[in-house]
């Protein structure tokens, strides 16, 4: 039966023809898996088992286990001493685990979600948008008519994410400028003239549009994290903790904040289904202990860790980065700074390829080909500056990260899995009592929730922020 990914249902009871089979590319960092023919399945042959046409020298589990583990510590680990200090210490604690189970386990139904529409197309592999796409086109037929709504949603809420995360970094990366320049030199520079400086340097590291030119910016900035982190615990545990002044429970008006900011920390959905899709055996990714779990207890551990014994050490004095608390003209502290900031900046062209590639894809077919290189330049500095721009208009780190976790990866990383599930398991496989509808509506409504109440929460806190300053 012939390929036809453009299939729509034209008459009652029609089902969507079978999918060739096809090799995914690797290290595809983006929600696109580039699929090639190879063979025709037809209905009569066994099953499909898309792991048995997986690249053999794809990547490994241990190699797959160190790319989300890579991932998921950076900017997010930092702050979450403030979500502690927005939460308290018995209930940051608690929840800390508890959403780090939810964000585990909505990472767990994406992916077997994907495996199982790979299996119905009889496609190798999808990518986080393509699955939303193929489950919507495969699922129930008044669903059918959106699956390419389904698609242009999660690739335009991918793209939002990673310009947003952008963002939060230029205002990172300024602000540990900031802080160790005007003390060490007795200036009083305001933190937009850093955001101004730091637009430079991502304006060229923005232009890179091959990985293999960002390995060597990935590597050093893993050796600085490394350090950093060293630096922090050492100053984290130099003088003995007090925890009698510290509440178990803090303020309800805070308590947003602290789910806004922990969802930004962990959520890194963007890259799970590209890593998933490298691994030459993704039956390993799941299940137990899988890569999957491995790395999320692992890193839902040092966050707690990091979180607790962060606001126990630096109290209601705690920023929006644990690095930002590190003392001032020390030159331990200011070198864990300095470190972090750079390597957040080599981390700048990661950041940036991913909604880049998804965005050319998108509208690279308006341009001329021998106008492809002037358009890309032009296009990625224009975004870059409009970056810079929202980062010196929104300079303060905590409520910026609250925003974005808030708003965007609470409706990718924990919405659009539980509603992808519901529509394929839609309407018989959805287990005893349906209970498993009655669990992705809760997800569902706790996502709401967490948008809602942490972009009040977050734009509150800049209103304030900027009454303050007037």
């Amino acid at each position: 039966m012939a390929d036809n990914a453009g299939f729509t249902p034209s008459a009652p009871g029609e089902n969507p023809p079978s999918y060739s089979s096809s090799v995914a590319t690797l290290n595809d960092f983006n929600s696109k898996s580039n699929l090639t023919e190879k063979n025709q399945q037809s209905l009569s042959e066994d099953p499909y088992d898309p792991f048995d046409h997986r690249d053999p020298n794809g990547a490994s589990a241990g190699g797959a286990l160190s790319h989300l583990l890579k991932s998921s510590l950076g900017t997010g680990i930092l702050a979450m001493p403030m979500a502690f200090h927005n939460a308290g210490l018995a209930f940051g604690m608690a929840m800390t685990l508890i959403v780090g189970f939810l964000c585990t386990h909505c990472v767990h139904i994406l992916v077997k979600t994907s495996h199982n529409i790979c299996r119905d197309a009889k496609v190798t592999s999808l990518g986080f948008a393509e699955t939303a796409e193929k489950v919507f086109e495969y699922g129930p037929k008044g669903m059918r008519p959106y699956s390419n709504f389904a698609k242009q949603f999660v690739d335009i809420g991918l793209m939002a994410t990673y310009y947003a995360a952008a963002c939060v970094y230029i205002v990172f990366i300024a602000t540990s400028f900031h802080d160790v320049i005007n003390y060490d030199c007795g200036i009083n520079w305001d933190v937009r003239i850093y955001i101004a400086i730091t637009v430079i340097p991502c304006l060229l590291i923005g232009q890179i549009r091959d990985l293999k030119w960002l390995v060597p910016f990935s590597m050093m900035a893993n050796v600085f994290i490394v350090v950093t982190f060293a630096i922090t615990l050492y100053y984290m545990f130099d003088e003995p903790l007090v925890y009698s002044d510290k509440p178990l429970i803090a303020k309800a008006a805070n308590i947003p904040l602290f789910f806004a900011t922990v969802i930004f920390a962990m959520e890194g959905i963007g890259v799970v289904m590209p890593v998933e899709n490298s691994m030459k055996k993704p039956q390993h990714f799941l299940g137990c202990p899988g890569v999957l779990n491995t790395a999320m207890i692992t890193v839902v551990s040092l966050y707690a860790v990091i979180g607790f014994f962060g606001y126990v050490r630096f109290g209601d004095e705690v920023r929006g980065s644990i690095t930002l608390n590190l003392p001032e003209g020390a030159w331990l502290g200011d070198t864990a700074k300095l470190l972090m900031a750079v390597a957040i900046l080599f981390t700048f062209g990661l950041q940036f390829y991913v909604p880049n590639e998804i965005l050319w894809r998108k509208i690279n077919h308006k341009f001329k080909p021998e106008k492809h290189n002037i358009t890309q330049i032009l296009l990625r500095s224009g975004i870059i500056l409009l970056s810079g721009g929202v980062a010196a208009a929104i300079p303060n780190l905590e409520p910026f990260i609250s925003l974005v976790g808030a708003v965007f990866f609470s409706l990718l990383g924990i919405f659009v899995p539980s509603f992808v599930e519901t529509v394929y398991l839609w309407p018989d496989r959805l287990g005893v009592c349906k209970w498993k509808l009655a669990k992705n509506i809760f997800l569902g409504v706790f996502s709401i929730l967490a948008l809602v109440a942490g972009a009040v929460a977050s734009i509150n806190e800049i209103i304030e922020m900027y009454s303050g300053d007037d």
